[in-house]
């Protein structure tokens, strides 16, 4: 007998499911009716009951972020004062005095509450034996609506107004790397800073800025969720240093070859393009153009990635190729099979070059920006910049071209080849372009 499943997600949009605990609300004798009503169809599964079978139901929500802010003090009065300032369900109204005032009720004798300043959060201050502070220990139920930032700011407000210093917080488990960017960001913009500028930097800002080192080490490869899934052995090339990939370049083996070269090359244009940006929002008399520039300098900086990815994506391509045609072709089944992986993976190593076309002739709109109303200063790296860019675009085309030879898809062959022809005219024509407002500022 097959048994039911219900899924039932947390969501903005359905207040009545803010805390999922009511699904069972009713227990089961009352779910064949809850069920049929409009806020209660599931999100998943058919609103059908079986009595016999029973079912399963699953309630879903997004990431809960346990996060303890520590304190200069060992005393858990005050900081539970502090939290009762900050979470979302405050404190108990009281009469006089709010610590052993007559507490105060509605007419149907509930408790009346003072609401705390941050939604979505719960906290209690205690003290901890093992490194002899007290803390405020919070669960943010939803960091889209607190962030970690946000509420390391409130207790930090909170606990200055009662004499007591924040010296730094801890993040229990794991978080993800949007929680982490969002703070960096944060802080740096604070600061006056460009947001334009490396992951690993904004990360860096992130854990000096909350403090997340202090009672232990705070290591993004294990903390961050994202970091920790990642299969770095599609990341080797990126992970060298200069001298490393050149001689891994050099060396007999096939690849990394042109196509990660020219990846490279216009991750290093859309590079100059940043550090334009970025030297530009820090100048002095320029405080006007600092959003500006941050905003080129932090889409600058995802064009960056994406063609670093590229550059083991390509090298990836490449080994897919000859995977497929190392395949056995002994019957013609296997003949058959052999040359359809190979079809298959000579498009993708046709596919990724074009998408290094794309990215890096988008990346030269930002470089032109970067000349004409860059630091004039920097102009000559915005058009070193472009010619990497277009470097790249030719780069690409080459490698675009030369795998088209071993499709004998024609009608996809042609396509690619259209695309390309138009981007490579583009680059061409926007070299020109900017290397003129280059040399009419160089003088």
């Amino acid at each position: 007998m097959e048994i039911p499943v219900y899924l039932y997600e947390e969501a903005a949009t359905k207040p009545e499911r803010k805390n999922l605990a009511t699904i069972r609300s009713g227990e089961y004798e009352g779910f064949s009716q809850k069920i049929i009503k409009p806020e209660w169809i599931p999100d998943f599964g058919k609103a059908v009951f079986n009595s016999k079978s029973g079912a399963t139901v699953i309630g879903a929500r997004d990431f809960l972020i346990a996060y303890n802010v520590n304190l200069n003090t060992k005393s858990t009065r005050k900081a539970n004062a502090i939290a009762f300032d900050v979470r979302e369900q405050g404190r108990i109204k009281r009469k006089g005095d709010p610590i052993s005032g007559e507490i105060e009720r509605d007419d149907q004798g509930n408790p009346l509450r003072i609401p705390g300043s941050l939604k979505a959060v719960k906290a209690i201050g205690w003290f901890i034996d093992e490194y002899d502070i007290a803390q405020i220990s919070m669960n943010l139920t939803d960091y889209k609506v607190t962030s970690v930032h946000q509420a390391f700011e409130e207790v930090e407000n909170k606990a200055r107004e009662r004499g007591v210093r924040v010296t730094g917080s801890e993040i229990v488990g794991m978080v993800p790397l949007k929680v982490m960017l969002e703070a960096g960001k944060h802080f740096l913009s604070k600061q006056g800073r460009s947001v334009g500028v490396p992951e690993e930097e904004i990360i860096h800002i992130a854990i000096k800025s909350l403090g997340l080192n202090e009672l232990s080490p705070f290591i993004p490869e294990k903390r961050i969720i994202e970091y920790a899934i990642r299969k770095e052995q599609t990341k080797k090339l990126i992970k060298m240093n200069l001298r490393e990939f050149a001689n891994e370049t050099s060396s007999e083996s096939p690849a990394p070859g042109g196509g990660s070269v020219a990846s490279y090359v216009g991750a290093l244009g859309i590079a100059l393009a940043a550090m334009v940006a970025n030297i530009s929002a820090g100048k002095r008399g320029w405080e006007e153009q600092i959003e500006m520039m941050s905003e080129t300098a932090a889409q600058a900086q995802v064009y960056k990635d994406q063609l670093l990815d590229f550059v083991d994506e390509d090298t990836n391509a490449f080994n897919q190729v000859m995977t497929a045609f190392s395949l056995p072709k002994n019957n013609d089944a296997e003949k058959m099979f052999r040359n359809e992986a190979i079809q298959n993976a000579t498009k993708y190593a046709m596919e990724v070059p074009l998408k290094v076309m794309e990215t890096a002739l988008a990346s030269m709109e930002l470089i032109s920006a970067m000349a004409e109303n860059g630091n004039p200063n920097s102009v000559s790296d915005a058009g070193v910049g472009a010619l990497c860019a277009r470097t790249a675009v030719r780069s690409a085309w080459l490698n675009v071209k030369i795998n088209a030879a071993g499709i004998t898809d024609q009608d996809y062959v042609n396509n690619a080849l259209a695309r390309g022809t138009k981007i490579l005219q583009k680059a061409e024509d926007y070299e020109q372009q900017i290397l003129a407002v280059v040399m009419k500022k160089i003088g």
